[in-house]
């Protein structure tokens, strides 16, 4: 029977989530576990990657388990994970059901602080900014919902055959210190390092190193980025995954 897990992860001590060859990925870890818990060999197909040190609030990934169980499977699956990744459920799913391929959204999180906090070290990116560009900023993420093309914002965009997203809302939040910001977009597909791309130009423009105009001219004009920027991977956060047949809020 096809089943989905529901989970979450932080991925600091992680080299992304797939399987590596010279590190350790979540699936590894998740795989193996399952695997010595219902005696069989078992692999996970997931709903999208992450990169090394990036987290996912939640994320889920689909697989096939013949053996039936009389216990309980959560906590009896994160009894045998370390405490950096949590299931959260086994949903029965139909056969033809696929994590991935039946994504209609995502929603990705990005954490920034300005100012040096060592609770938030592997939460959240430190950028030092004193008196950021902050209108700026948002005036440049208001232009994500007004474009498709995000050719400038792909590390590799020749892997893809098209690099046209739909992005359906993208916004820029700010506590009343002025010292935590909080990215936050939502699309029905991301190419490779898009969000990192993106929050990496945005702090360029909130330390007053790039103008609107040319973030701008980045979205009008999409084309292979021979000067990429990268925001840090700690900052950043798969939050929400949606299908047209699964309702679930965010843990």
């Amino acid at each position: 029977m096809r089943y989905f897990l529901h989970l979450a992860y932080k991925g600091t001590h992680y080299q992304g989530w797939q399987r590596q060859i010279n590190g350790l990925g979540i699936q590894e870890v998740v795989e193996d576990a399952l695997s010595r818990m219902f005696k069989q060999a078992i692999k996970v197909h997931p709903c999208g990657r992450t990169d090394a040190g990036v987290h996912a609030s939640q994320f889920f990934c689909h697989t096939k388990i013949e053996t039936a169980w009389d216990f309980d499977a959560v906590f009896r699956i994160n009894k045998m994970l370390p405490a950096d990744i949590r299931v959260y459920e086994f949903i029965p799913v139909e056969a033809t059901a696929n994590a991935q391929l039946d994504v209609f959204s995502r929603t990705y999180d990005y954490h920034i602080h300005t100012t040096d906090d060592p609770f938030l070290a592997e939460l959240s990116t430190l950028y030092l900014m004193d008196n950021p560009a902050l209108v700026d900023m948002q005036k440049a993420v208001k232009l994500l919902t007004e474009y498709r093309d995000f050719r400038s914002f792909c590390k590799q965009p020749d892997l893809y055959p098209t690099t046209l997203c739909e992005v359906s809302f993208a916004s820029l939040m700010v506590d009343a210190t002025q010292t935590r910001l909080h990215f936050q977009i939502t699309a029905n597909r991301f190419l490779r390092a898009m969000i990192r791309m993106i929050v990496g130009h945005l702090i360029k423009i909130g330390q007053r190193e790039m103008t609107v105009t040319e973030f701008e001219a980045l979205l009008k004009k999409p084309q292979l980025n021979d000067q990429p920027i990268f925001a840090y991977p700690q900052g950043l956060y798969l939050s929400k995954v949606v299908y047209p047949y699964l309702e679930r809020g965010n843990k």
